[in-house]
């Protein structure tokens, strides 16, 4: 049986654009740009494994995202192995808005967009604080309980959950 193995095409991995470098940035991405300084865009926080920005069309007066510095899918690419890099996302969002004397965690939204309702494919953390003075359209683009955007603590749990039905 081993003939027939040798004999069947390779198996690609669609999961990764391939546009992605060896480095592991996808050149056609807005987001990997940013982090690359391609686009004169503020990096407000960079390390080799988180970056942040504020948002271009802000939703609260602080609107930040929060991507990996390397390209990573949205939200439905991600398995139990991605745990530790949304929680990493979360404090560094919440390390942002502490810089910007934001002391009421207990009025801040953090979430992702859930696909296909994203406008960009690198997985981003979006921070809204405060979440109580969001405007109208804000509110809806970041409903929680919706089928659109999920908080933080609902992609742990079901990344969590993934590992637990597998």
């Amino acid at each position: 049986m081993a003939g027939v193995e040798d004999t069947q095409a390779p198996q690609v991995d669609v999961s990764t654009p391939s546009s992605v470098t060896a480095e592991g940035y996808d050149k056609k991405c807005i987001f990997c740009k940013i982090v690359n300084k391609e686009v004169d865009t503020e990096l407000l926080h960079r390390d080799e494994e988180i970056s942040c920005f504020s948002d271009i069309r802000p939703g609260a007066p602080y609107h930040y995202l929060v991507v990996p510095t390397k390209h990573v899918g949205n939200c439905k690419s991600l398995n139990k192995e991605h745990v530790p890099l949304v929680k990493r996302m979360v404090e560094t969002g919440k390390e942002m808005l502490q810089k910007n004397n934001v002391t009421d965690l207990n009025d801040v939204r953090f979430g992702f967009h859930w696909p296909p309702f994203c406008s960009v494919t690198h997985l981003h953390l979006h921070v809204l604080a405060p979440a109580s003075q969001m405007s109208f359209m804000s509110r809806l683009f970041y409903r929680l309980n919706s089928y659109w955007f999920i908080t933080a603590d609902q992609l742990i749990d079901l990344l969590n959950s993934k590992a637990d039905t597998n």
